[in-house]
């Protein structure tokens, strides 16, 4: 059965975005361009019967496991297995203040599997019963001298048509960035307005999310699909087809069919899940099946309207997209452009809003139900 595993935080440099709280670091694999791959030192006390430690002075790091002690310093070649001195292609380094060590030297001594998938740009790490999914990434392509959070306008052009639009760009695997699902009120069924959410879970982005029972006239106005936070489910929506963006400790990201979400929250991993849809973008391409995931209503079928829209990079960025006027076949378009490698509509109409550092980009007509929040931490 997979563990949640406990996270070390990480030195964040100043930067000139406000900063809130503090955060558990992320665990990530960075490749080289030489395609080595090398994982954090300290993710490998994660696993059962290892342990490592870290000599500053000397930047020498020790990995024991079953009777092997496997040693290794930063930046250099040489390494030992117990007192056998090997030379490796790719040395162990530092970087934003994480020991790194080559994956294939640990893989073929201690008897670690590593299983990529291409799709979400990630690999499964398994060793004995213990395994954690962690994204892989480019060496030197997080850094905490640029912003983790950008915002533009940006314009659109489908089928001769052009289509204006909010843009809001998150670096999930930069350490600064944390993920939440905020409900209006703290509570289920609860309404509240968009920028008040944002600035009591002190966020610096916010859009709306699931979709709800917007014109009840009771008090209650009960939101569908699935949502978590913090690992609990906040709202269940069993049986129900469309899909669910989710998130893990790392911020992986990845979008599943609504009838998979008992399978995959069950594996302990999932942090975050909302449920809207339908799906606009799969590995690259445009992919629409609204009425196989459940959709009946006309707006989502044949209607153009205010639409939010949220997207999933191949390098683990997260597109939040507000736009007006599109069809949901137009909406999965301009989420392909905007780079979109995976893509789901979110709620739209009067809920379509988009908030960013202390004021609307889009402003919603009325109060929502829930929303997906970008937290910047320390």
């Amino acid at each position: 059965m997979k563990k949640i595993f406990t996270l070390v935080l990480l030195a964040a440099l100043a930067m000139v975005m406000p900063v809130y709280a503090s955060a558990p670091a992320k665990m990530i694999v960075l490749t080289d361009k030489a395609g080595a791959s090398f994982v954090p030192l300290s993710l490998l006390k994660s696993y059962q019967g290892v342990s490592v430690t870290w000599n500053e002075s000397q930047k020498k790091a020790e990995i024991i496991k079953n009777g092997t002690t496997l040693s290794l310093v930063a930046g250099s070649t040489s390494a030992w297995v117990n007192d056998k001195k090997m030379t490796l292609t790719s040395s162990a380094f530092r970087e934003n203040g994480t020991t790194y060590v080559p994956l294939q030297f640990i893989a073929q001594q201690l008897g670690f599997q590593a299983k990529w998938n291409n799709n979400t740009s990630s690999v499964l790490l398994t060793a004995g019963k213990d395994s954690m999914t962690l994204p892989v990434t480019a060496r030197g392509s997080i850094s905490t001298s640029t912003k983790p959070v950008t915002a533009a306008k940006k314009t659109f052009n489908v089928g001769g048509r052009s289509f204006s639009a909010q843009v809001v760009t998150i670096s999930m695997l930069d350490p600064r960035v944390q993920l939440d699902v905020a409900l209006a009120g703290n509570q289920v069924g609860k309404v509240e307005d968009l920028r008040s959410i944002a600035k009591r879970n002190q966020a610096v982005v916010a859009i709306n999310g699931t979709f709800f029972d917007a014109y009840t006239k009771g008090s209650i106005k009960t939101p569908y699909g699935y949502i978590v936070s913090s690992g609990k489910i906040l709202k269940p929506s069993p049986a129900d087809k469309r899909v669910i963006f989710t998130y893990d400790s790392n911020q992986l990201a990845q979008l599943i069919p609504g009838l998979s979400f008992n399978s995959f929250y069950d594996t302990g991993e999932i942090q975050g899940a909302l449920q809207a849809g339908p799906r606009l973008v799969a590995n690259g391409q445009v992919a629409l099946d609204v009425k196989g995931e459940g959709f009946r209503d006309p707006k989502i079928l044949t209607g153009g309207g205010a639409r939010s829209a949220l997207g999933i990079t191949k390098d683990h960025k997260l597109i939040l997209l507000t736009t007006g006027g599109a069809t949901i076949p137009q909406l999965a378009q301009i989420m392909k452009q905007a780079g979109a490698y995976q893509a789901m509509n979110l709620d739209g109409g009067a809920s379509s809003g988009l908030y960013y550092n202390g004021s609307y980009l889009t402003s919603p007509g009325r109060q929502i139900s829930n929303a997906l929040i970008v937290k910047l931490v320390n």
